[in-house]
This record gives structure tokens, sequence and C-alpha cells, in this order.
């Protein structure tokens, strides 16, 4: 059986392919290529062949991820062209991603972590993540989450 968000994502695609949606059609034929690729590959490492849901989105993630990284490229290139490519597939691929926290929900939660644990310093940095990963894990950038708590614990 096929993951729900894997199904989503085609009939995405099935949309912007009859829309004509051109930059949605490359971002989602580029998405359901890697997740054909990763099928294959649990294929043959015994795995069945079958992602879940949660396989699903670490493929998104790691898209995002590619994304992210070839804008910033192409902004210190000064290529134009290319920054509004890769910032129109981003913005198609996020809309895959869960609701992320907002800063200030990231805050609230890292406030609540810091207290649970008794953390008192910037030593206590690891500790704090550790207890607090679980609760942003898929719902909040981890970057965002590390540059909070360690402004926290400053």
């Amino acid at each position: 059986m096929d993951s729900a968000l894997k199904q989503r994502i085609n009939d995405e695609l099935k949309n912007a392919m009859r829309s004509g949606d051109d930059d949605r059609k490359t971002a989602l034929r580029l998405l359901v290529a890697q997740i054909k690729n990763e099928e294959v590959n649990a294929r043959t490492d015994g795995r069945g062949g079958v992602l879940s849901d949660g396989d699903v989105m670490t493929l998104v993630r790691r898209e995002i991820k590619q994304h992210e990284e070839s804008l910033l490229e192409a902004q210190n290139a000064g290529r134009d062209d290319l920054v509004a490519q890769q910032q129109t597939e981003l913005n198609i691929l996020r809309e895959f991603l869960p609701r992320q926290l907002t800063r200030e929900q990231i805050v609230e939660l890292a406030q609540q972590t810091i207290t649970e644990v008794n953390a008192t310093s910037a030593k206590q940095h690891g500790q704090v993540m550790k207890a607090l990963q679980p609760k942003v894990k898929d719902i909040a950038d981890g970057k965002l989450v590390n540059e909070v708590v360690r402004e926290l614990l400053a």
C-alpha cells in the first residue's frame, strides 16, 4: 500500500499537468523520481519496496535542503533567473511539510524543556537539545531550534 503523502504528491502532479503549471510540474516530477529511486533501493536492500509517510517526508526534506543550497549558490553567483526558479520550487516542496512551529512557539517549548532538565548554563546545551528534539521533530527547523536554545542558555 502506498503512503498517503506519496499519493498526495502524485495527485498534485496530475493536477499540475492538467493545469499546465510548468514550475509545479517540474518540482513534483523531480520529487516523484526521488521517491521511485528510493523504492527501488528499498526493494534491493530487503525493505520490500514500500515507503512509509515518514520515508517520503525524509525525501521531501532532503529535496528542500538541496534546493536551499542551490538557492544560496544562485544568489551568491548573482543568477536571478535561477534564484527565482529555486525559490518557486522550494515553496512548492514546502507545501508537503507539516505546519511548522513559529519562533515564539519554539521559544516556549525550549523554555519548558530547559526548566524540565534544570539547565542553567550553555554547557547543558546538548542535554536540552536531546530532550527537546523529540518534541519538535518534523514540525520545526533544527537550525532555528538550536539557535533558540543557544540564546536562552546564554
